[in-house]
């Protein structure tokens, strides 16, 4: 693509409008297809937080030229892949001997590919592979993280190559994941990221490694999902593949069609690294902009208090997520996702920041800093809310323990737990 480059970006089977970026000014540009806006549907796509607007011009954006955003608005830099995802794209551009490429580039190979709803048109071909083997894709997922060998030998088996990139390149996060899909009747795996219709079960699949068998993290966050659902935190169901590769189905895939979703960064704008945006009464204001439903509201305290004690302090902006209904055109909580202990328990913290502060605190959090939050936003009981919580410590250990996660770990986790009553 040339330094200007337009892209036409796609909602449930319509063009809803194009991007455009001028690499050389450091610009972005979205305009509205006016047989979108003449439609008179979908109006509430993109909430009115001061990013996009709904009106027939172009609408240009310089203030988004930064590693989170890549220059362009954040509901659509939000298809991108986050660190692991970047690091299967280079391995990717390396094989393919190219050095560079564009974040209009970069949508364009994800194309329908992507989580949530958003295509992106012209797509650039991948070559299609219907199978699935977990094992040679750890393999290479070893291979390509590991980067010293991947310089010196440059033997990576190709079609495995492909196989991750399609399926890991469009997921998430820090650690190794990809997104599957298994047929309900036979238990066919196939890769999940062109299938979404209503006879399989859609997963993403956080992948165990052979160098955590001493912190198995992917255990660890199954454990902290059954103890989520007894608090009524909703999640979607979860698994373990194998006894170790943690799977959990897709809110973004339901009833056999793709989900509008977008997370509180990709909404509002707010660089989930900002520390100055990064608040959970932020957070809050922005499930009342959206008019969350109130039990919405105290599930979301529910999994603030939750992380606060069992020492997810991971729960960054974009860690949170919202779903468009649209028929109704509004828009929800979404289930959690990405809650589990996420300190090393081989290292020792004094204190533990968290992502998301509390009451102006990232650290040594209290009962008045809860009860304040708890107070602005009219959540009811939450002393009662937080001894339930609390409440469960036995039960995770007991889990952790059944799981055989040794108790070095377990020893080490619970030290870092925090006591509110």
């Amino acid at each position: 693509m040339a330094s200007n480059q337009i892209i036409q970006v796609h909602l449930f089977g319509q063009e809803i409008g194009r991007i455009g970026l001028d690499e050389d000014k450091k610009r972005s540009s979205f305009q509205y297809h006016p047989d979108f806006l003449e439609s008179n549907q979908l109006l509430n796509i993109f909430p009115k937080t001061g990013i996009i607007k709904r009106t027939p011009f172009v609408q240009l954006f310089n203030q988004f030229d930064n590693a989170t955003f890549n220059g362009i608005p954040p509901q659509f830099a939000d298809s991108l892949p986050d660190m692991f995802g970047n690091i299967i794209f280079k391995a990717w551009l390396d094989r393919k001997e190219k050095s560079n490429i564009s974040v209009l580039e970069q949508l364009a190979y994800i194309s329908n590919r992507g989580m949530g709803a958003l295509e992106y048109q012209p797509a650039l071909d991948l070559p299609i592979n219907a199978t699935i083997d977990l094992d040679q894709i750890i393999q290479v997922l070893k291979d390509v993280l590991d980067f010293k060998k991947l310089e010196e030998q440059g033997s990576i088996n190709n079609q495995a190559l492909i196989n991750v990139f399609k399926i890991g390149t469009s997921a998430g996060g820090a650690r190794p994941k990809i997104i599957i899909s298994e047929h309900k009747k036979n238990g066919t795996i196939i890769p999940g990221d062109l299938e979404y219709s209503n006879d399989y079960h859609h997963y993403l699949v956080k992948l165990a490694l052979e160098e955590d068998i001493n912190y198995p993290r992917e255990i660890i966050e199954f454990c902290y999902y059954q103890i989520l659902k007894k608090v009524g935190i909703r999640m979607m169901d979860s698994k373990l593949i194998d006894h170790k590769h943690f799977a959990t189905l897709r809110f973004d895939r339901q009833n056999g069609e793709k989900q509008h979703v977008l997370t509180a960064t990709g909404l509002t704008g707010w660089d989930f690294k900002d520390a100055k945006m990064s608040s959970y009464e932020n957070l809050f204001k922005l499930c009342s902009f959206l008019k969350i439903p109130h039990a919405q509201m105290e599930e979301l305290f529910k999994r603030m208090v939750f992380n606060v004690i069992y020492g997810n302090t991971d729960d960054h902006l974009k860690n949170h997520s919202f779903i468009y209904n649209k028929e109704k055109d509004n828009w929800n909580l979404s289930p959690a996702y990405d809650v589990t202990f996420a300190l090393n328990p081989f290292l020792d913290f004094k204190n533990t920041n968290r992502a998301l502060s509390i009451n102006g605190k990232r650290d040594q959090i209290q009962l008045s800093d809860l009860k304040k939050i708890a107070d602005d936003f009219t959540i009811k009981n939450p002393t009662g809310i937080i001894k339930d919580i609390q409440g469960l410590k036995n039960e995770l250990f007991a889990l952790l323990d059944e799981h055989g996660v040794s108790k070095k770990v377990s020893n080490r986790i619970s030290k870092q737990l925090k006591k509110i009553i």
